[in-house]
């Protein structure tokens, strides 16, 4: 099923409301657009539920290894600077921007851009509606991002002040000096 965007033109949730309303509906998953549109998406199926766990393991991995920062699932949602509450499918954020958040913030819905994030896109996701979030991330202060497609068989990076690359499966992908020594291997999906 295709996420809902509902068009909240003339409702206004404050920050308070709309975390209330994701606590008060735990089975479903929200995001709130910078223009204030709320987007209700279904939960992923197996096959895309399995790759978000297998990314999610590795960066996790990777990050004890490291202890450079913090890792987050698809189930955190971020307020970003412009207003929009973004929940990526795996996140990463340093140690030191991580820890100059109130413990308060930290609680509820971060304050802040990750400093690398993930999107797995599910076969019902639309490509430009992802695109256009991992644009959002980019214009956030999100150092680097990559959208996996498995249904085109590519991966898109994006990285500040740099043209998307586009690289097709199977490819190995750094984390660059986002992530020092962060390798994943991407094989067809």
């Amino acid at each position: 099923m295709s996420p809902l965007t509902l068009k909240l033109d003339t409702v206004h949730f404050s920050d308070e409301q709309f975390y209330h309303l994701c606590q008060n509906n735990r089975e479903l998953k929200f995001e709130r657009t910078a223009k204030g549109e709320l987007i209700i998406m279904s939960p992923v199926g197996g096959e895309s539920g399995n790759r978000e766990a297998d990314l999610i393991i590795d960066l996790g991995i990777w990050n004890r290894q490291t202890g450079l920062g913090f890792t987050f699932s698809s189930s955190t949602i971020f307020k970003l600077p412009n207003g929009a509450d973004r929940s990526p499918d795996a996140a990463w954020i340093k140690r030191e921007r991580w820890q100059a958040l109130t413990l308060e913030q930290r609680r509820k819905f971060p304050p802040i851009a990750p400093d690398f994030i993930i999107e797995l896109r599910s076969a019902t996701d639309d490509l430009e509606m992802l695109r256009s979030k991992m644009q959002e991330y980019m214009n956030a202060g999100v150092q680097l991002g990559w959208l996996i497609n498995p249904q085109q068989q590519q991966v898109e990076i994006y990285r500040q002040k740099q043209d998307v690359e586009v690289r097709n499966l199977p490819t190995q992908l750094s984390g660059e000096n986002v992530l020092p020594r962060f390798n994943l291997s991407l094989s067809c999906y």
